[in-house]
């Protein structure tokens, strides 16, 4: 929402300040985006005044003049057809930049003549689409800026609407808060009745009283369409409006002055009845932005017997627009229900000034202001003779009563404000105020967003100023507090730490999904959202795994060929508290160069399972001790898939490769490896030092390292394998890795071949030949009880 400061001083008497006015807005709540100076951008533009105009030597439409300027006598090379002796234009020095064509002069020669400068159009400047001629300004002194001569020093303040507050969509809105807050005085003008000479010649109907409630009409006759007067170009222009003509910039100028919404009909073009009733399939019509849309079941039209004319709330019609011929205008100051418009303005994809508003809530008591004020205008600047007001429907009854207790101020916010000033800030606030034990309060019809006594705490809190509100210290930590880190945030430090070093980018996602989506990931209890900000995220998210697939999704498609996220957040199983989970998720896709010599190499269960493990060791889990156990979530691919446990009852980890078909539900390409680490499940550390960093227990003496390849039964896990091996030597035995898997030529059938390294680490004395082959002996021993014998 943008608003000039002459606009908000047509509603609020104040000496304020651009800077003082924007303070207050943030301070009671309405959050100041932008303030633009149009004088700024023009700092360097003044008024220059043409001495001499010269036929150039060697270009028949180009003229040499000499012009007095603020840094004296100059030469400009400038091929305007209006460029003489005697007139005052716009004039830019070397090194301005110029708006409107996008360029910083320079100093230049042209057809071998120099110019030093440049004296500018309307458009050029981007002050007005004249493009014809250069500027020619009033009498004033050279060197005066030409943001005085035009009188543009006038700010334009950008504000953000907050959804709850339709009535700040007009400049009148914005004022009343700033009064309230003791900026001013409002002065807010209420339009004049105007009495109709005739009645309203063209039967209006309303076929569907949810959609529209109440549709109020008057007919002007006799009107002349003529260009809206100076300043209220200007006004539109300024906020970013263009200007169209008298009648369209009228109905603009109440939308943005008033929030309140407006069309006008050039009623020629009318047939019969016009009604406001829900669309037909098959319907379309072509919008005032030039586009076609077609209509269904679900949206509001106004139609007259013969056609579609708009969409209710939304946007109106080409055929039925007004255009400089009109002469009888039927203007349209109606209700529309938010739910419908916000669905129509959806589904077309239109974005208009009255959609804006309308989905918001307009204020049911403007449909006669709204009136009385358009053709207060259009008798002012078009002429004409006005019909009396007709209205179809009825206006809504928004009227209710709230029980206030005063005491509410002070217990829900702690601020100390006298029963005198509470009353002032809500009576200046629009609420009528019966004062008594406990007050009674109504609130205004443009407040729809006042429900009960703790939005009238707000609204006193946010107008006597929150930077009012007490405060207190904490209390102090004990010892033992602060000495004492959390363990959760430890690990979820270093879970970070260790993802980042294994080339993972962090993502953050919503903490919602959608609901068939957090049920496809085991979130079937997971709570639902009884207000979503949008459809597709009404349910709290089990985990981050949907929300990172639908996000490497949108990668690939963007060209991207290897995808590593991770996320760090909570995951929802149901409505208890603890059936929140602190859990580190993490997808794979795409093959990604790895190892020194930079080969690529695809994500697998393997990738997943190495994965979680580091995160678990970084967590200081004992990762020897882990059981994998075949049984992880669906969503995962049937035989590539498993958990981390300390038994089978606490699960540390899920990893594998996503199912396809939870793939192919979410649209996105496969194969991709995941894992989710529970980061609460890892069971607190023994002993006062465990939370933090174990002693260093370097040897000075070099590790020992020996391969083994040990043939077993295919279906014997590798890791029963590997405990094995770690058993051999409790002392000594630092590492055993599985570096390869062999099956083929030399292994019978039904069986496999793992290749091991072991690494033994001395701590006394280097280890002799026969050491080592004793623990060796020990190794083949133990790997023998699992099934395994050394392969030869």
């Amino acid at each position: 929402m943008k608003f000039t400061l002459s606009w908000l001083k047509k509603h609020l008497d104040t000496n304020a300040s651009i800077d003082e006015i924007a303070d207050a807005m943030v301070r009671i709540g309405l959050e100041v985006e932008e303030i633009e100076n149009p004088a700024d951008r023009l700092s360097a533009i003044t008024v220059g005044y043409v001495k001499q105009a010269e036929k150039h030597p060697d270009a028949d439409k180009l003229k040499v003049c000499k012009v007095d300027t603020k840094d004296g006598e100059l030469q400009i090379v400038c091929g305007a057809p209006n460029a003489r002796e005697g007139i005052r234009v716009a004039f830019a020095p070397v090194g301005t930049y110029i708006a409107g064509l996008d360029v910083t002069l320079s100093k230049a020669k042209i057809r071998g003549v120099e110019s030093l400068g440049m004296m500018c159009s309307a458009r050029e400047l981007e002050l007005g689409e004249d493009h014809d001629g250069i500027m020619e300004l009033p009498e004033a002194a050279v060197g005066t800026p030409l943001a005085d001569v035009l009188g543009l020093d006038d700010p334009v303040i950008d504000f953000e609407v907050t959804p709850n507050r339709p009535d700040t969509n007009g400049v009148d809105g914005v004022a009343r808060d700033l009064a309230a807050a003791g900026l001013g005085t409002l002065i807010s003008p209420v339009p004049e009745t105007v009495e109709g000479s005739f009645a309203q010649p063209i039967p209006v109907e309303i076929d569907d009283r949810e959609a529209c409630p109440a549709f109020g009409s008057r007919l002007i006759r006799g009107v002349k369409n003529v260009p809206s007067p100076d300043w209220l170009q200007e006004q539109l222009r300024a906020i970013g409006s263009r200007p169209i003509n008298a009648l369209a910039d009228i109905t603009n100028y109440v939308s943005y002055d008033r929030a309140r919404p407006l069309h006008v009909y050039d009623a020629a073009k009318l047939t019969g009845t016009v009604r406001a009733r829900m669309g037909k399939k098959g319907e379309s019509f072509l919008a005032l932005d030039g586009k076609t849309y077609e209509v269904d079941e679900t949206m509001c039209v106004i139609a007259d017997d013969k056609a579609v004319l708009g969409l209710g709330g939304v946007m109106g019609g080409e055929e039925s627009g007004c255009t400089d011929e009109t002469t009888d205008v039927l203007i349209e100051s109606a209700l529309f229900d938010p739910l419908i418009t916000a669905r129509t303005g959806r589904k077309t994809g239109i974005l208009s000034d009255a959609r804006y508003r309308f989905e918001r809530g307009v204020d049911p008591q403007s449909v006669q202001l709204g009136l009385d004020l358009a053709t207060q205008l259009i008798l002012e600047i078009c002429g004409g003779e006005p019909s009396e007001i007709a209205l179809a429907g009825e206006i809504p009854d928004t009227a209710r009563e709230i029980e206030f207790p005063t005491s509410e101020v002070a217990r829900l916010t702690g601020l100390d404000v006298s029963d005198s000033e509470k009353e002032r800030i809500l009576c200046a606030l629009g609420f009528e105020v019966s004062r008594g034990g406990t007050w009674t309060v109504t609130p205004p019809s443009y407040r729809p967003d006042i429900e009960g006594k703790a939005d009238l705490v707000e609204e006193i809190a946010r107008i006597h100023g929150l930077d009012n509100l007490p405060t207190d210290e904490l209390p102090p930590l004990s010892a033992a507090d602060r000495h004492a880190p959390a363990i959760l945030p430890q690990r979820e430090r270093k879970a970070r730490e260790t993802m980042s070093g294994a080339g993972y980018h962090e993502a953050v996602t919503w903490a919602f999904c959608d609901a068939p989506f957090a049920e496809m990931f085991g979130g079937k209890d997971a709570p639902k959202l009884s207000n979503p900000i949008s459809s597709d995220l009404g349910q709290m998210r089990p985990g981050a795994l949907p929300n990172l697939l639908l996000a490497m999704g949108r990668n690939a498609a963007r060209g991207a060929r290897h995808v590593r996220l991770f996320e760090l957040g909570g995951g929802y199983q149901g409505d208890r508290p603890e059936d929140q989970r602190s859990v580190v998720s993490a997808i794979a896709w795409g093959a990604a160069p790895s190892g020194w010599q930079g080969e690529k190499s695809a994500p697998d269960v393997f990738t997943a399972k190495s994965l979680a493990i580091s995160v678990l060791q970084a967590a200081g889990v004992n990762t020897d001790n882990l059981m994998t156990l075949t049984d992880a979530p669906d969503h995962y691919h049937p035989g590539r898939k498993a958990r981390l446990g300390l038994g089978p009852k606490v699960t540390l980890a899920h990893f594998g490769e996503v199912h396809p078909s939870v793939l192919e539900a979410l649209d996105v390409p496969g194969p991709v490896a995941a894992m989710e680490v529970f980061l609460d499940q890892i069971p607190a550390p023994k002993g006062k030092t465990a939370s933090g960093r174990p002693p260093l227990n370097a040897s000075q003496l070099m590790p020992v390292r020996r391969d083994f390849a040990f043939v077993l039964p295919e279906e014997t896990p590798a890791e029963k394998l590997l405990k094995a091996v770690r058993g051999a030597e409790k002392q000594l035995l630092t590492d055993v890795r599985l570096f390869d898997v062999y099956r083929g030529k030399g292994i019978g059938e039904g069986e496999k071949s793992l290749a091991l390294e072991v690494t033994l680490q001395p701590r006394e004395k280097t280890l002799t030949d026969e050491e080592i082959d004793a623990i060796s002996a020990r190794i083949v021993a133990q790997a023998e009880k699992t099934g395994a014998k050394l392969r030869g």
